[in-house]
């Protein structure tokens, strides 16, 4: 049985450990305002200028853009993985892993070569230590402050490389935050860029009773020739807003987690103390008791 002198050290390092996972807490809720109040912000505009674009590509057709253009053999995919740079945030950087994880074995399994670039220390080093094959790596961008510049330089290496058919398509894995509690691994094509499909077009029909027309000057044409790179930013840094947002929830989460858990712990070790105290006390005073019947005999 451990010794109170024992169990005092641990219910110290245990209030130790309370005090830090409080603070980290209470760091990753400042840091949640924040990104989350950016993320609410560009959320709408990034999905009506996808719509808009995807509404366009579509009544133009593939031929306008070669952005637009689906190559009919892949046989190098392009994969942008978020991650965070620091751990201590439960099952999320795992999450996002496992998604990339299985989007790269199903295209390996179709004979297709797979590269990376990775966002964030998590997904960096989980493509180091399984050998995979990194064209750009950027730390210490999510979870921090960052602004479009970002998001536009990487997108332009990612356009000009599926320009000069160094890839045939290019994805990125990222979290999208639903709440404070769920946090979803996403997967989405970036290019080539997808038109809306008939169904996803009756599906937003019958959403809205009144849906508008773009009507397009210069020509549908010379705007995709602009829009269409500039829709690649705007969906990656989204994509990295998303995930920033998520990680500041996801850690704050499993931070409060770890707090109660070591509230719980202190509780126990303090009830082992209190019997371990009271059995000593026992024992003592049996002692003093058989020393007080021995000399009486």
């Amino acid at each position: 049985m451990a010794t109170l002198k024992d169990i005092k050290t641990k219910i110290s390092a245990v209030k130790k450990t309370q005090q830090i996972t409080k603070a980290m807490n209470m760091v990753a809720a400042s840091k949640l305002r924040g990104a989350q109040t950016s993320m609410e912000g560009f959320r709408p505009y990034s999905a009506k200028f996808a719509e808009v674009l995807g509404s366009l590509a579509e009544k133009a057709g593939e031929e306008t853009n070669p952005l637009l253009e689906v190559r009919e053999e892949v046989e190098k995919v392009h994969i942008v993985l978020c991650t965070s740079d620091r751990g201590l945030c439960g099952g999320f950087n795992a999450n996002l892993i496992s998604k990339a994880k299985a989007l790269k074995k199903e295209k390996e399994e179709q004979g297709i070569d797979v590269v990376f670039t990775v966002f964030g220390k998590k997904g960096r080093d989980w493509c180091r230590k399984n050998q995979f094959e990194i064209v750009s790596e950027h730390i210490g961008v999510v979870g921090g402050r960052f602004g479009f510049h970002v998001a536009a330089t990487s997108g332009q290496k990612l356009i000009q490389g599926f320009l000069d058919n160094t890839y045939d398509e290019v994805y990125i894995v990222y979290s999208e935050f639903m709440s404070m509690a769920r946090q979803v691994p996403v997967l989405k094509q970036l290019l080539p860029i997808l038109p809306i499909t008939p169904a996803e077009h009756e599906a937003e029909t019958e959403e809205t009773t009144y849906l508008a027309e773009h009507i397009c000057e210069p020509s549908p044409q010379e705007l995709l020739g602009e829009l269409l790179p500039k829709n690649v930013y705007v969906q990656l840094y989204s994509a990295l807003l998303e995930t920033s947002t998520s990680e500041h929830a996801a850690r704050m989460a499993a931070m409060d987690n770890a707090t109660k858990a070591c509230k719980d712990m202190i509780e126990n070790l303090t009830l082992v103390y209190n019997k371990a105290r009271q059995a000593a006390i026992t024992a003592e005073l049996m002692d003093i008791v058989g020393g007080a019947e021995a000399l009486k005999g």
